[in-house]
Protein backbone atom coordinates (compact mmCIF):
# COMPACT_ATOMS: atom_id res chain seq x y z
CA UNK A 1 0.00 0.00 0.00
CA UNK A 2 2.98 2.31 0.56
CA UNK A 3 5.39 2.91 -2.26
CA UNK A 4 8.97 2.26 -1.27
CA UNK A 5 11.76 3.67 -3.35
CA UNK A 6 14.52 1.41 -4.48
CA UNK A 7 18.10 2.39 -5.07
CA UNK A 8 18.17 2.16 -8.81
CA UNK A 9 18.39 -0.16 -11.78
CA UNK A 10 21.27 -0.70 -14.20
CA UNK A 11 21.55 -1.80 -17.83
CA UNK A 12 24.61 -2.43 -19.99
CA UNK A 13 25.17 -3.61 -23.56
CA UNK A 14 28.39 -4.43 -25.39
CA UNK A 15 28.00 -4.95 -29.13
CA UNK A 16 30.39 -7.64 -30.36
CA UNK A 17 29.93 -7.15 -34.11
CA UNK A 18 30.54 -4.20 -36.45
CA UNK A 19 27.66 -1.75 -36.78
CA UNK A 20 27.04 -2.93 -40.36
CA UNK A 21 26.13 -6.38 -39.00
CA UNK A 22 23.20 -5.04 -36.96
CA UNK A 23 22.09 -2.80 -39.82
CA UNK A 24 21.97 -5.75 -42.21
CA UNK A 25 20.46 -8.30 -39.78
CA UNK A 26 17.99 -6.12 -37.87
CA UNK A 27 17.43 -3.30 -40.35
CA UNK A 28 18.42 -0.52 -37.98
CA UNK A 29 21.47 1.49 -37.11
CA UNK A 30 20.03 2.01 -33.62
CA UNK A 31 20.21 -1.61 -32.45
CA UNK A 32 22.28 -0.93 -29.32
CA UNK A 33 20.31 2.16 -28.36
CA UNK A 34 16.98 0.44 -28.96
CA UNK A 35 17.94 -2.47 -26.72
CA UNK A 36 19.22 -0.14 -24.00
CA UNK A 37 15.98 1.85 -24.17
CA UNK A 38 13.88 -1.29 -23.80
CA UNK A 39 15.98 -2.55 -20.89
CA UNK A 40 15.58 0.74 -19.08
CA UNK A 41 11.85 1.01 -19.67
CA UNK A 42 11.41 -2.54 -18.37
CA UNK A 43 13.17 -1.43 -15.17
CA UNK A 44 11.26 1.83 -14.79
CA UNK A 45 9.86 0.43 -11.54
CA UNK A 46 13.32 0.72 -10.02
CA UNK A 47 13.77 4.45 -10.48
CA UNK A 48 11.58 7.36 -11.49
CA UNK A 49 13.49 10.32 -10.08
CA UNK A 50 15.99 10.46 -12.91
CA UNK A 51 17.86 8.53 -15.55
CA UNK A 52 21.15 8.65 -17.37
CA UNK A 53 22.92 6.89 -20.22
CA UNK A 54 26.46 6.75 -21.53
CA UNK A 55 28.26 5.21 -24.47
CA UNK A 56 31.76 4.75 -25.89
CA UNK A 57 32.61 4.94 -29.59
CA UNK A 58 35.77 2.92 -30.12
CA UNK A 59 36.03 4.03 -33.76
CA UNK A 60 36.10 7.78 -33.07
CA UNK A 61 39.21 9.46 -34.51
CA UNK A 62 41.60 11.47 -32.35
CA UNK A 63 40.26 14.95 -31.75
CA UNK A 64 36.62 13.92 -31.75
CA UNK A 65 34.39 12.98 -28.82
CA UNK A 66 34.30 9.27 -28.08
CA UNK A 67 32.57 9.10 -24.70
CA UNK A 68 29.04 10.49 -24.44
CA UNK A 69 26.67 10.95 -21.52
CA UNK A 70 23.13 12.26 -21.09
CA UNK A 71 21.16 12.73 -17.86
CA UNK A 72 17.70 14.01 -16.96
CA UNK A 73 15.41 14.28 -13.96
CA UNK A 74 11.78 13.29 -13.53
CA UNK A 75 9.52 10.41 -14.45
CA UNK A 76 9.91 11.14 -18.19
CA UNK A 77 13.70 11.20 -18.02
CA UNK A 78 14.16 8.07 -20.16
CA UNK A 79 12.21 9.52 -23.06
CA UNK A 80 14.02 12.84 -22.73
CA UNK A 81 17.56 11.47 -22.76
CA UNK A 82 17.01 9.08 -25.65
CA UNK A 83 15.69 12.02 -27.64
CA UNK A 84 19.19 13.53 -27.49
CA UNK A 85 21.18 10.53 -28.76
CA UNK A 86 21.11 11.10 -32.51
CA UNK A 87 24.92 10.83 -32.81
CA UNK A 88 25.34 7.64 -30.77
CA UNK A 89 24.78 5.03 -33.47
CA UNK A 90 28.47 4.26 -33.97
CA UNK A 91 29.04 3.34 -30.32
CA UNK A 92 29.84 -0.21 -29.18
CA UNK A 93 29.38 0.13 -25.42
CA UNK A 94 26.19 1.40 -23.76
CA UNK A 95 25.26 1.90 -20.13
CA UNK A 96 22.01 3.08 -18.54
CA UNK A 97 20.85 3.92 -15.04
CA UNK A 98 17.54 4.63 -13.31
CA UNK A 99 17.63 6.52 -10.04
CA UNK A 100 15.70 6.48 -6.83
CA UNK A 101 17.37 8.49 -4.09
CA UNK A 102 17.72 7.10 -0.59
CA UNK A 103 19.75 10.05 0.64
CA UNK A 104 17.20 12.83 0.25
CA UNK A 105 19.52 14.58 -2.22
CA UNK A 106 18.04 15.67 -5.53
CA UNK A 107 19.28 17.47 -8.59
CA UNK A 108 20.90 16.58 -11.88
CA UNK A 109 24.33 16.41 -10.25
CA UNK A 110 23.23 13.32 -8.30
CA UNK A 111 21.89 11.44 -11.33
CA UNK A 112 24.12 8.65 -12.62
CA UNK A 113 26.28 7.94 -14.59
CA UNK A 114 29.20 9.89 -13.17
CA UNK A 115 32.01 10.73 -15.58
CA UNK A 116 35.73 11.24 -14.91
CA UNK A 117 37.58 12.82 -17.82
CA UNK A 118 41.19 12.54 -19.00
CA UNK A 119 43.13 12.99 -22.25
CA UNK A 120 44.23 9.36 -22.03
CA UNK A 121 41.38 7.18 -23.26
CA UNK A 122 42.13 4.45 -20.76
CA UNK A 123 41.87 6.90 -17.83
CA UNK A 124 38.34 8.02 -18.70
CA UNK A 125 35.83 6.34 -16.42
CA UNK A 126 32.03 6.39 -16.45
CA UNK A 127 30.36 4.81 -13.42
CA UNK A 128 26.83 4.03 -12.30
CA UNK A 129 25.33 1.60 -9.85
CA UNK A 130 22.64 0.21 -7.66
CA UNK A 131 24.25 0.74 -4.30
CA UNK A 132 24.41 2.33 -0.91
CA UNK A 133 27.71 2.25 0.96
CA UNK A 134 27.45 2.18 4.75
CA UNK A 135 31.04 3.22 5.51
CA UNK A 136 31.60 6.09 3.13
CA UNK A 137 33.05 8.14 6.04
CA UNK A 138 35.94 5.70 6.32
CA UNK A 139 36.50 5.62 2.55
CA UNK A 140 36.48 9.42 2.45
CA UNK A 141 39.01 9.60 5.28
CA UNK A 142 41.28 7.12 3.51
CA UNK A 143 41.20 9.16 0.30
CA UNK A 144 42.01 12.35 2.20
CA UNK A 145 44.93 10.65 4.01
CA UNK A 146 46.38 9.78 0.63
CA UNK A 147 46.34 13.45 -0.34
CA UNK A 148 43.19 13.64 -2.46
CA UNK A 149 40.67 16.47 -2.03
CA UNK A 150 37.26 15.28 -3.31
CA UNK A 151 35.02 18.09 -4.62
CA UNK A 152 31.82 16.41 -3.39
CA UNK A 153 30.87 14.23 -0.44
CA UNK A 154 28.72 11.26 -1.35
CA UNK A 155 29.19 7.58 -2.01
CA UNK A 156 28.64 7.88 -5.77
CA UNK A 157 31.18 10.62 -6.38
CA UNK A 158 33.75 9.28 -3.93
CA UNK A 159 33.47 5.80 -5.43
CA UNK A 160 34.05 7.28 -8.89
CA UNK A 161 37.16 9.08 -7.69
CA UNK A 162 38.51 6.11 -5.74
CA UNK A 163 38.10 3.62 -8.59
CA UNK A 164 39.35 6.30 -10.98
CA UNK A 165 42.46 6.74 -8.85
CA UNK A 166 43.16 3.00 -9.00
CA UNK A 167 42.52 3.05 -12.76
CA UNK A 168 45.13 5.81 -13.08
CA UNK A 169 47.64 3.66 -11.20
CA UNK A 170 46.86 0.69 -13.46
CA UNK A 171 47.39 2.79 -16.59
CA UNK A 172 50.68 4.04 -15.20
CA UNK A 173 51.73 0.46 -14.46
CA UNK A 174 51.07 -0.45 -18.09
CA UNK A 175 52.92 2.68 -19.20
CA UNK A 176 56.05 1.66 -17.28
CA UNK A 177 55.84 -1.86 -18.71
CA UNK A 178 55.63 -0.48 -22.23
CA UNK A 179 58.61 1.81 -21.66
CA UNK A 180 60.69 -1.10 -20.39
CA UNK A 181 59.81 -2.99 -23.57
CA UNK A 182 61.20 -0.11 -25.63
CA UNK A 183 57.84 1.03 -26.99
CA UNK A 184 57.28 4.67 -27.88
CA UNK A 185 54.47 7.14 -28.58
CA UNK A 186 51.29 5.56 -29.97
CA UNK A 187 52.68 2.08 -29.46
CA UNK A 188 52.68 2.80 -25.72
CA UNK A 189 49.06 3.93 -25.91
CA UNK A 190 48.05 0.81 -27.81
CA UNK A 191 49.85 -1.35 -25.26
CA UNK A 192 48.03 0.37 -22.39
CA UNK A 193 44.64 -0.01 -24.07
CA UNK A 194 45.27 -3.72 -24.63
CA UNK A 195 46.67 -4.52 -21.19
CA UNK A 196 44.67 -2.56 -18.62
CA UNK A 197 43.50 -5.12 -16.07
CA UNK A 198 40.11 -4.04 -14.70
CA UNK A 199 40.07 -6.97 -12.28
CA UNK A 200 43.24 -5.56 -10.69
CA UNK A 201 41.62 -2.12 -10.50
CA UNK A 202 38.55 -3.49 -8.75
CA UNK A 203 40.53 -5.72 -6.38
CA UNK A 204 42.53 -2.73 -5.18
CA UNK A 205 39.46 -0.46 -4.97
CA UNK A 206 36.75 -2.45 -3.23
CA UNK A 207 38.13 -4.42 -0.24
CA UNK A 208 37.33 -1.64 2.24
CA UNK A 209 33.77 -1.05 1.07
CA UNK A 210 30.83 -2.05 3.26
CA UNK A 211 27.34 -2.09 1.76
CA UNK A 212 25.14 -3.52 -0.92
CA UNK A 213 26.17 -2.73 -4.46
CA UNK A 214 26.25 -3.51 -8.14
CA UNK A 215 28.80 -1.17 -9.69
CA UNK A 216 28.91 -0.77 -13.47
CA UNK A 217 31.55 1.03 -15.47
CA UNK A 218 32.89 1.92 -18.90
CA UNK A 219 36.35 3.22 -19.77
CA UNK A 220 37.29 5.36 -22.73
CA UNK A 221 39.51 2.59 -24.09
CA UNK A 222 36.60 0.13 -24.24
CA UNK A 223 36.62 -1.81 -20.96
CA UNK A 224 33.22 -2.69 -19.48
CA UNK A 225 32.54 -4.16 -16.03
CA UNK A 226 29.81 -4.95 -13.53
CA UNK A 227 30.79 -6.05 -10.01
CA UNK A 228 28.55 -7.30 -7.21
CA UNK A 229 29.02 -6.94 -3.46
CA UNK A 230 30.49 -9.99 -1.66
CA UNK A 231 27.36 -10.47 0.46
CA UNK A 232 25.15 -10.72 -2.65
CA UNK A 233 22.78 -8.06 -1.30
CA UNK A 234 22.01 -6.35 -4.61
CA UNK A 235 21.15 -8.42 -7.72
CA UNK A 236 22.71 -8.50 -11.20
CA UNK A 237 22.21 -10.77 -14.22
CA UNK A 238 23.94 -11.13 -17.58
CA UNK A 239 23.57 -12.70 -21.01
CA UNK A 240 26.16 -13.42 -23.68
CA UNK A 241 26.03 -14.66 -27.26
CA UNK A 242 28.17 -13.94 -30.32
CA UNK A 243 26.41 -10.59 -30.90
CA UNK A 244 26.08 -8.96 -27.47
CA UNK A 245 26.93 -9.04 -23.80
CA UNK A 246 24.16 -7.52 -21.68
CA UNK A 247 23.73 -6.83 -17.95
CA UNK A 248 20.61 -5.84 -16.01
CA UNK A 249 19.35 -5.67 -12.44
CA UNK A 250 16.58 -8.17 -13.19
CA UNK A 251 16.38 -11.40 -15.17
CA UNK A 252 13.01 -10.82 -16.95
CA UNK A 253 14.41 -7.59 -18.41
CA UNK A 254 17.00 -9.58 -20.34
CA UNK A 255 14.48 -12.26 -21.25
CA UNK A 256 12.05 -9.75 -22.75
CA UNK A 257 14.68 -7.60 -24.45
CA UNK A 258 16.49 -10.46 -26.16
CA UNK A 259 13.73 -13.12 -26.25
CA UNK A 260 15.55 -15.59 -23.99
CA UNK A 261 14.76 -18.55 -21.80
CA UNK A 262 15.50 -18.50 -18.09
CA UNK A 263 18.39 -20.94 -18.59
CA UNK A 264 20.19 -18.59 -20.99
CA UNK A 265 20.65 -15.95 -18.31
CA UNK A 266 23.21 -16.11 -15.53
CA UNK A 267 23.53 -14.33 -12.22
CA UNK A 268 26.71 -12.51 -11.29
CA UNK A 269 27.90 -14.24 -8.14
CA UNK A 270 28.58 -12.36 -4.89
CA UNK A 271 32.02 -10.77 -5.01
CA UNK A 272 32.32 -11.49 -8.72
CA UNK A 273 32.85 -9.12 -11.64
CA UNK A 274 31.78 -9.53 -15.24
CA UNK A 275 34.46 -7.90 -17.40
CA UNK A 276 34.48 -7.32 -21.16
CA UNK A 277 37.75 -6.04 -22.59
CA UNK A 278 38.14 -3.64 -25.50
CA UNK A 279 38.24 -6.58 -27.94
CA UNK A 280 34.84 -7.81 -26.74
CA UNK A 281 36.21 -10.79 -24.83
CA UNK A 282 34.09 -11.52 -21.75
CA UNK A 283 35.14 -13.20 -18.53
CA UNK A 284 34.00 -13.39 -14.93
CA UNK A 285 36.49 -13.08 -12.10
CA UNK A 286 36.28 -13.25 -8.33
CA UNK A 287 37.17 -9.80 -7.03
CA UNK A 288 36.39 -10.35 -3.36
CA UNK A 289 35.77 -13.62 -1.51
CA UNK A 290 32.11 -14.21 -0.79
CA UNK A 291 31.39 -12.93 2.72
CA UNK A 292 27.88 -14.20 3.25
CA UNK A 293 24.61 -15.37 1.75
CA UNK A 294 22.48 -12.26 2.16
CA UNK A 295 20.61 -11.83 -1.10
CA UNK A 296 17.84 -9.34 -0.39
CA UNK A 297 14.47 -10.94 0.34
CA UNK A 298 12.67 -7.61 -0.20
CA UNK A 299 13.73 -7.87 -3.85
CA UNK A 300 11.59 -11.00 -4.07
CA UNK A 301 8.65 -9.72 -2.05
CA UNK A 302 8.28 -6.28 -3.54
CA UNK A 303 10.84 -4.64 -5.82
CA UNK A 304 11.72 -7.05 -8.60
CA UNK A 305 9.38 -7.69 -11.47
CA UNK A 306 6.84 -10.39 -10.68
CA UNK A 307 7.18 -11.74 -14.22
CA UNK A 308 10.35 -13.57 -13.21
CA UNK A 309 9.40 -17.26 -13.10
CA UNK A 310 10.99 -17.90 -9.69
CA UNK A 311 9.76 -14.68 -8.09
CA UNK A 312 6.23 -15.38 -9.31
CA UNK A 313 6.19 -18.76 -7.60
CA UNK A 314 7.79 -17.37 -4.45
CA UNK A 315 5.17 -14.65 -4.12
CA UNK A 316 2.42 -17.20 -4.59
CA UNK A 317 3.91 -19.32 -1.81
CA UNK A 318 4.07 -16.27 0.45
CA UNK A 319 0.33 -15.87 0.01
CA UNK A 320 -0.52 -19.55 0.32
CA UNK A 321 1.38 -19.87 3.62
CA UNK A 322 -0.93 -17.30 5.23
CA UNK A 323 -4.15 -19.28 4.92
CA UNK A 324 -4.00 -20.78 8.43
CA UNK A 325 -3.63 -17.49 10.37
CA UNK A 326 -6.22 -15.87 8.08
CA UNK A 327 -8.76 -18.59 8.85
CA UNK A 328 -8.10 -18.07 12.54
CA UNK A 329 -8.64 -14.30 12.17
CA UNK A 330 -12.06 -14.79 10.52
CA UNK A 331 -13.04 -17.67 12.80
CA UNK A 332 -13.06 -20.00 9.75
CA UNK A 333 -16.15 -18.20 8.41
CA UNK A 334 -15.28 -18.16 4.70
CA UNK A 335 -18.97 -18.07 3.76
CA UNK A 336 -19.12 -14.53 5.12
CA UNK A 337 -15.74 -13.26 3.97
CA UNK A 338 -14.57 -11.40 0.85
CA UNK A 339 -10.90 -11.61 -0.17
CA UNK A 340 -9.00 -8.94 -2.11
CA UNK A 341 -5.61 -7.20 -2.41
CA UNK A 342 -3.93 -3.78 -2.36
CA UNK A 343 -1.74 -2.72 -4.20
CA UNK A 344 -1.06 -4.36 -7.59
CA UNK A 345 2.30 -5.70 -6.39
CA UNK A 346 0.36 -7.90 -3.94
CA UNK A 347 -1.74 -9.51 -6.68
CA UNK A 348 0.45 -12.59 -7.09
CA UNK A 349 0.46 -13.28 -3.33
CA UNK A 350 -3.33 -12.92 -3.51
CA UNK A 351 -3.49 -15.66 -6.17
CA UNK A 352 -1.37 -17.90 -3.97
CA UNK A 353 -3.62 -17.25 -0.98
CA UNK A 354 -6.75 -18.11 -2.97
CA UNK A 355 -5.13 -21.28 -4.34
CA UNK A 356 -4.19 -22.24 -0.80
CA UNK A 357 -7.81 -21.99 0.32
CA UNK A 358 -9.05 -23.96 -2.67
CA UNK A 359 -6.54 -26.74 -2.00
CA UNK A 360 -8.26 -27.05 1.36
CA UNK A 361 -11.61 -27.40 -0.37
CA UNK A 362 -12.72 -23.85 0.38
CA UNK A 363 -14.38 -21.93 -2.45
CA UNK A 364 -13.70 -18.39 -1.23
CA UNK A 365 -15.30 -15.19 -2.52
CA UNK A 366 -12.93 -12.75 -4.26
CA UNK A 367 -13.58 -9.20 -5.39
CA UNK A 368 -11.66 -6.21 -6.71
CA UNK A 369 -12.42 -4.08 -3.67
CA UNK A 370 -9.96 -1.16 -3.92
CA UNK A 371 -8.76 0.93 -6.86
CA UNK A 372 -5.80 3.31 -7.01
CA UNK A 373 -7.61 6.43 -8.14
CA UNK A 374 -5.47 9.57 -7.98
CA UNK A 375 -2.06 10.82 -7.03
CA UNK A 376 -1.31 13.66 -4.64
CA UNK A 377 -0.58 16.96 -6.33
CA UNK A 378 2.35 18.85 -4.90
CA UNK A 379 0.76 22.27 -5.45
CA UNK A 380 -1.61 21.57 -2.54
CA UNK A 381 0.41 22.73 0.44
CA UNK A 382 -2.15 23.10 3.23
CA UNK A 383 -1.87 20.13 5.59
CA UNK A 384 -5.62 19.72 5.97
CA UNK A 385 -6.23 19.75 2.24
CA UNK A 386 -3.42 17.28 1.59
CA UNK A 387 -4.68 14.89 4.27
CA UNK A 388 -8.17 15.03 2.84
CA UNK A 389 -6.83 14.29 -0.62
CA UNK A 390 -4.71 11.43 0.72
CA UNK A 391 -7.84 9.86 2.15
CA UNK A 392 -9.20 9.54 -1.39
CA UNK A 393 -6.15 8.11 -3.15
CA UNK A 394 -8.00 4.78 -3.26
CA UNK A 395 -11.60 4.22 -4.24
CA UNK A 396 -13.75 1.16 -3.48
CA UNK A 397 -16.18 -1.06 -5.29
CA UNK A 398 -19.47 -0.27 -3.58
CA UNK A 399 -21.84 -3.16 -3.03
CA UNK A 400 -19.21 -5.93 -3.11
CA UNK A 401 -19.79 -6.74 0.59
CA UNK A 402 -22.94 -7.45 2.55
CA UNK A 403 -22.86 -4.63 5.12
CA UNK A 404 -22.26 -5.75 8.70
CA UNK A 405 -22.32 -9.43 7.62
CA UNK A 406 -19.14 -9.99 5.62
CA UNK A 407 -15.54 -9.90 6.80
CA UNK A 408 -13.04 -8.26 4.46
CA UNK A 409 -9.54 -9.73 4.03
CA UNK A 410 -7.03 -7.54 2.18
CA UNK A 411 -3.56 -8.86 1.38
CA UNK A 412 -0.61 -6.49 0.94
CA UNK A 413 3.03 -7.25 0.15
CA UNK A 414 4.38 -5.26 3.10
CA UNK A 415 3.36 -2.84 5.84
CA UNK A 416 6.20 -0.47 6.56
CA UNK A 417 5.22 3.01 7.73
CA UNK A 418 1.48 2.54 8.04
CA UNK A 419 0.80 6.04 6.72
CA UNK A 420 -1.42 4.95 3.84
CA UNK A 421 -3.36 2.61 6.10
CA UNK A 422 -4.09 5.42 8.52
CA UNK A 423 -4.77 8.20 6.03
CA UNK A 424 -6.60 6.30 3.32
CA UNK A 425 -7.09 2.54 3.39
CA UNK A 426 -8.85 2.11 6.74
CA UNK A 427 -11.21 5.00 6.08
CA UNK A 428 -12.19 3.91 2.60
CA UNK A 429 -12.67 0.23 3.51
CA UNK A 430 -14.79 1.16 6.50
CA UNK A 431 -17.32 2.69 4.08
CA UNK A 432 -18.26 -0.85 3.01
CA UNK A 433 -19.35 -1.55 6.61
CA UNK A 434 -17.53 -4.89 6.97
CA UNK A 435 -18.08 -6.97 10.06
CA UNK A 436 -14.28 -7.14 10.44
CA UNK A 437 -11.26 -6.04 8.43
CA UNK A 438 -8.20 -8.30 8.30
CA UNK A 439 -5.08 -6.72 6.76
CA UNK A 440 -2.60 -9.40 5.72
CA UNK A 441 1.07 -8.76 4.95
CA UNK A 442 2.89 -11.31 2.82
CA UNK A 443 6.12 -10.18 4.51
CA UNK A 444 6.96 -10.23 8.24
CA UNK A 445 6.84 -7.11 10.39
CA UNK A 446 9.37 -4.56 9.09
CA UNK A 447 11.20 -3.72 12.33
CA UNK A 448 14.53 -2.31 11.20
CA UNK A 449 15.71 0.25 8.65
CA UNK A 450 17.60 -0.63 5.50
CA UNK A 451 21.00 0.87 4.78
CA UNK A 452 21.79 -0.98 1.57
CA UNK A 453 19.63 0.87 -0.93
CA UNK A 454 15.97 1.16 0.12
CA UNK A 455 14.53 4.41 1.44
CA UNK A 456 13.72 3.39 5.00
CA UNK A 457 16.67 4.52 7.06
CA UNK A 458 14.86 6.01 10.09
CA UNK A 459 13.51 3.86 12.87
CA UNK A 460 10.65 6.23 13.66
CA UNK A 461 9.26 5.73 10.14
CA UNK A 462 8.50 2.07 10.90
CA UNK A 463 5.11 1.46 12.48
CA UNK A 464 6.36 -1.72 14.20
CA UNK A 465 9.11 0.26 15.95
CA UNK A 466 6.71 3.00 17.04
CA UNK A 467 4.36 0.34 18.41
CA UNK A 468 7.13 -1.38 20.40
CA UNK A 469 8.27 1.93 21.88
CA UNK A 470 4.69 2.78 22.85
CA UNK A 471 4.35 -0.60 24.58
CA UNK A 472 7.61 -0.09 26.49
CA UNK A 473 6.45 3.30 27.71
CA UNK A 474 3.06 1.92 28.72
CA UNK A 475 4.76 -0.80 30.77
CA UNK A 476 7.12 1.77 32.31
CA UNK A 477 10.18 0.06 30.85
CA UNK A 478 11.84 3.25 29.57
CA UNK A 479 14.77 3.15 31.97
CA UNK A 480 15.07 -0.61 31.93
CA UNK A 481 15.26 -1.03 28.15
CA UNK A 482 15.11 2.19 26.12
CA UNK A 483 17.83 3.98 28.07
CA UNK A 484 19.99 0.87 28.26
CA UNK A 485 19.70 0.33 24.51
CA UNK A 486 20.67 3.96 23.93
CA UNK A 487 23.81 3.59 26.05
CA UNK A 488 24.78 0.34 24.33
CA UNK A 489 24.22 1.82 20.85
CA UNK A 490 26.27 4.87 21.73
CA UNK A 491 29.16 3.09 23.41
CA UNK A 492 29.38 -0.14 21.39
CA UNK A 493 27.98 0.57 17.90
CA UNK A 494 29.87 -2.28 16.18
CA UNK A 495 29.32 -4.92 18.85
CA UNK A 496 25.84 -6.09 17.81
CA UNK A 497 22.42 -4.76 16.86
CA UNK A 498 21.31 -3.54 20.28
CA UNK A 499 17.99 -2.30 18.89
CA UNK A 500 16.72 -5.88 18.81
CA UNK A 501 16.19 -5.61 22.58
CA UNK A 502 13.35 -3.15 21.96
CA UNK A 503 11.18 -5.97 20.65
CA UNK A 504 12.20 -8.74 23.04
CA UNK A 505 9.46 -8.22 25.69
CA UNK A 506 6.60 -8.53 23.20
CA UNK A 507 4.97 -11.10 20.95
CA UNK A 508 4.12 -10.39 17.33
CA UNK A 509 0.44 -10.34 18.30
CA UNK A 510 1.03 -7.67 20.95
CA UNK A 511 2.84 -5.44 18.49
CA UNK A 512 0.13 -6.08 15.87
CA UNK A 513 -2.55 -4.93 18.30
CA UNK A 514 -0.63 -1.77 19.15
CA UNK A 515 -0.08 -0.98 15.46
CA UNK A 516 -3.82 -1.22 14.87
CA UNK A 517 -4.50 1.03 17.85
CA UNK A 518 -2.03 3.64 16.62
CA UNK A 519 -3.13 3.61 12.96
CA UNK A 520 -6.87 3.28 13.46
CA UNK A 521 -8.44 6.61 12.38
CA UNK A 522 -10.94 8.34 14.61
CA UNK A 523 -14.52 7.39 13.85
CA UNK A 524 -13.72 4.05 12.23
CA UNK A 525 -16.32 1.43 13.15
CA UNK A 526 -15.11 -1.97 11.89
CA UNK A 527 -12.71 -3.95 14.10
CA UNK A 528 -9.29 -4.56 12.54
CA UNK A 529 -6.75 -7.35 12.85
CA UNK A 530 -3.29 -7.60 11.30
CA UNK A 531 -1.77 -10.86 10.06
CA UNK A 532 1.92 -10.95 9.16
CA UNK A 533 4.05 -13.55 7.42
CA UNK A 534 6.36 -15.44 9.78
CA UNK A 535 10.15 -15.39 9.42
CA UNK A 536 10.05 -19.14 8.86
CA UNK A 537 7.42 -18.68 6.16
CA UNK A 538 9.56 -16.07 4.43
CA UNK A 539 12.54 -18.41 4.23
CA UNK A 540 10.39 -21.32 3.12
CA UNK A 541 8.97 -19.26 0.26
CA UNK A 542 12.30 -17.60 -0.70
CA UNK A 543 14.92 -20.19 0.24
CA UNK A 544 17.74 -18.68 -1.83
CA UNK A 545 17.40 -15.15 -0.50
CA UNK A 546 18.40 -15.13 3.14
CA UNK A 547 18.82 -11.36 3.53
CA UNK A 548 16.17 -10.65 6.19
CA UNK A 549 17.65 -7.76 8.21
CA UNK A 550 14.49 -5.68 7.76
CA UNK A 551 12.60 -8.26 9.79
CA UNK A 552 15.15 -9.87 12.11
CA UNK A 553 17.79 -7.17 12.59
CA UNK A 554 20.52 -9.56 11.43
CA UNK A 555 22.55 -7.15 9.28
CA UNK A 556 25.12 -8.94 7.13
CA UNK A 557 27.82 -6.26 7.36
CA UNK A 558 29.52 -4.33 10.18
CA UNK A 559 28.42 -1.10 8.55
CA UNK A 560 24.77 -2.12 8.73
CA UNK A 561 25.09 -2.92 12.44
CA UNK A 562 26.75 0.41 13.13
CA UNK A 563 24.14 2.32 11.15
CA UNK A 564 21.13 0.79 12.96
CA UNK A 565 22.69 1.60 16.32
CA UNK A 566 23.39 5.14 15.15
CA UNK A 567 19.79 5.41 13.96
CA UNK A 568 18.58 4.55 17.46
CA UNK A 569 20.88 7.13 19.03
CA UNK A 570 19.53 9.74 16.63
CA UNK A 571 15.93 8.74 17.42
CA UNK A 572 16.61 8.86 21.17
CA UNK A 573 18.14 12.33 21.05
CA UNK A 574 15.26 13.69 18.96
CA UNK A 575 12.48 12.24 21.10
Amino acid sequence: MEELKHECGVAMIRLLKPQTFYQEKYGTGHYGLNKLYLMMEKQHNRGQEGAGIACVNLAAPVGEEYMFREKAEGKDAITEIFGRTTCWDSASLYMGHLRYSTTGKSGLQYVHPFLRRNNWRAKNLCLCGNFNMTNIDEIFAKIVRQGQSPRMYGDSYITLEWIGHRLDREVERCFEEAKKMGLQDLDITRYIDDHVDMARVLRTSLPDYDGGYVLCGLTGSGEMFAVRDPWGIRPAFFYQDDEVVAVASERPVLQTTFDLTTEQIHEIAPGEALIVNRLGEMRTETILPQRGDSQCSFERIYFSRGSDCDIYQERKRLGEQLTTPILKAINHDTDHTVFSFIPNTAEVAFYGMVEGFRRQGLDVRTEKVAWKDIKLRTFITEAGARNDLAAHVYDITYGCLRPNEDNLVIIDDSIVRGTTLKESIFKILDRLHPKKIVIVSSSPQVRYPDFYGIDMARLEDLCAFRAAIALLKEKRMTNQIINEVYQACKEHPFESNHVRRIYDPFTVAEINAKIVEMLRPEGMKAPVELVFQSIEGLHTACPNHQGDWYFTGHYPTPGGIRRVNEAFVEWFLNH
